[in-house]
Formats: C-alpha cells, structure tokens, sequence
C-alpha cells in the first residue's frame, strides 16, 4: 500500500446514519479517530439532524440532505477553527445525528404522592400515570441537556432519565391550572390537553422536547380520601334521611326475631329520628341545615314489651312509644301519615295502626 493509499484510508469521505432501530434518539458518527476530508459527503436522512462539535462547542447543524462539507457551508466550525482563507487540509470535528421523528406512549408516573392544594379536599396526596408522545426539537438544547456525550443515547435511557423531570412539570402545571382532583378523576383526556401549553414551554427552555399528545390514564387520592368521597356520594344517594330511616325499620319488622317485634322497631326508629334532627338542624352539617332550636337528643328508650302497649293509644302514649315528642305525634297525625280517629278534640291511634305506619 502506497502512502497516498494509506492517507486516504484514515481520512472520512462520507459520514452518514443508517439507522435501522426504532428506539434510538441520538448516535454519534464513529470517526475512530480519523480526520474529516474536505469536501466530504454529509448524508443526513428524513427526520434526522446532524450537529457538528468542535473541542466541546456547536458547530454547524443539518437537516435532511446531501450535504458537501466545505468552508462555504460550514461558517461556524470555520470560524471555531479559525480558517480565515478556507482550509484545504482534513479537520477532526465530532458529529451527531439526532433522530427528530414522533416517539408515541411512552409512560410517565409518579413514584411518590405529590402534594397539592385542592379546592374541594384541601391539602392532598395525589398519584397519577399515564402516557405521552415527545420529539426533539432543539437538538442542541436536547444534547447538552438530556443526551450529554452519550454515544448511543436510547429510548430506554430517556425514560429513566426523564420520568422524574416530567413529573416535576406536570405537578407544577396541576399547581397552576388549579384543577380540581375531582375533575382530574373523571376528565382525563380533557385535563391532558389542557395543560400542554403550560408543560411544553418549560420542557422545549429545559429540554429541547416537545410533547404533542400528554395522556393522564389514572389519578388517584389516598384511601382515606376515597373513603370521604364514598361517604359524600352515599349521603347524597339517600336524599331524605327521615323516609330512609322509616324503610329501615319496616325492613327489620319484616325478620320480628331480629328487631324485638314493634316495640323494639319504635325504639329503633327514635333513635333514627332523633339522629336525622340532630343532623338536618347543625349548622354547616351534612346537609346544610340551617340552624333552628331542637329538641334535646332522645336518649335511647327502654324498649317496652308488645304487651305494655294498649289497643289504643293516646297522642302521648304514641309519643312515649316512640321517643319523640307529643306535637310530632299530633302533626303526623294531622297529616294523615299516621292514621287515627278524633274524638271530638282528643285523638285515638288503635295498635294497627301504628303497625301499618312503622311499615311504611
């Protein structure tokens, strides 16, 4: 081998990146420490960009192309190497291809609970996952910061070393769009396209990246937290708490040997009575009750026997029964939910018919 032949083998004619994987972001041409030859053949493919470093600064970037390396389309590396006339010799310059193509579901999570302040629960503890889409779009930004001196830089290592820095934006863009976690739990796809103007900014300044399509599949609060949200959704199912505690003592005559017979059923019902106006009547409470003056919380009343209670009753022997008071026995009975026969002034409820009322 003549020494023409030999120079020429350790000189790099053409530089290009064939690239046949499907998760590789970023590969630095291998230049065995061989010099570039002037007027060398750059090839940069579709969804490709070369970047050009020269002692540690950028230098010249291409996009798709055939590209002829010369003073005349490589001003910035001419100018980093000082060739003020042109160069005629072989240069050394390290070159990175950077694949610039849309990169789908790749999963993000939180590994801890973030905390946030939530307009409905408070301060809480949220979880969440789900996907996103990302591409490069400035390929300095995104070698420096993300890729660094990697000569392979993969998918794999991108995840790793982005999952917590996409965490981290997105808790900021939650804190600043206020959503409630409620809205979060059941408006996924709308929540994730919300908050990509306030999360793209900040990854394209840090990163380099872009996230066209950002996917929020599951969020979720603490147990105790689901636990109140049961309860509120329960309460609220019940509507008139008074009926449903009347259908839960008609349910209990239904097994006698369970309930203690009526008697026992009417004990049962004025503690529920007793509870529901306790509950309707506090300020601020479940319901929302405005504050009105009750009656003293019936204390729970000794059940008497099926045999203590005559065939007709007076208003306040169907008070006592019950534990309520003798004006609520007279208003249900002028309502007609009790059934009874007035005698001149007085009422008279027979046993039936505090039987059919307790059913119902």
């Amino acid at each position: 081998m003549g020494l023409m032949d030999y120079i020429k083998t350790q000189l790099i004619e053409i530089i290009e990146w064939q690239d046949d994987s499907r998760d590789t972001i970023s590969w630095r041409f291998p230049d065995e420490d061989k010099e570039i030859k002037n007027g060398a053949q750059l090839i940069v493919r579709e969804s490709q960009t070369a970047q050009f470093l020269y002692v540690g600064a950028f230098g010249d970037t291409f996009g798709p192309g055939k590209h002829t390396l010369t003073t005349d389309n490589i001003p910035v590396l001419s100018q980093l190497k000082g060739w003020k006339y042109g160069f005629e010799s072989p240069f050394k310059a390290d070159v990175y291809f950077v694949n610039t193509r849309l990169f789908t579901g790749n999963k993000w999570g939180t590994s801890n609970p973030i905390m946030l302040r939530d307009q409905d629960f408070g301060i809480i503890r949220l979880r969440a996952f789900g996907t996103y889409d990302f591409k490069v779009v400035n390929v300095r930004t995104f070698l420096k910061e993300v890729a660094g001196s990697d000569h392979n830089f993969r998918l794999d290592e991108f995840a790793d070393t982005m999952r917590s820095r996409i965490v981290s934006v997105f808790t900021d863009a939650i804190a600043s769009a206020r959503v409630p976690a409620l809205d979060l739990a059941t408006r996924y796809m709308e929540v994730g396209e919300a908050l990509l103007p306030l999360i793209n900014p900040q990854l394209i300044e840090k990163y380099g990246i872009e996230i066209p399509s950002f996917i929020v599949e599951n969020c979720s609060v603490p147990p105790e937290v689901e636990a109140a949200i049961d309860k509120r959704s329960s309460m609220g199912a019940i509507g008139n708490l008074n009926d449903y505690v009347k259908y839960q003592m008609a349910q209990g005559l239904a097994q006698p040997g369970k309930s203690g017979g009526v008697a026992g059923s009417a004990a049962e019902l004025a503690m529920g009575f007793g509870l529901a106006q306790q509950m309707m009547n506090q300020p601020g409470g479940i319901f929302g009750g405005a504050q009105t003056t009750p009656a003293a919380a019936p204390a729970t009343p000794a059940a008497p026997a099926a045999s203590a209670l005559p065939d007709v009753l007076t208003p306040a022997d169907v008070a006592k029964a019950l534990g309520v008071t003798e004006a609520d026995v007279l208003e249900t009975l002028e309502k007609g939910d009790l059934k009874g026969r007035k005698i001149g002034s007085a009422w008279r409820v027979t046993r039936t018919a505090l039987d059919e009322f307790l059913k119902h």
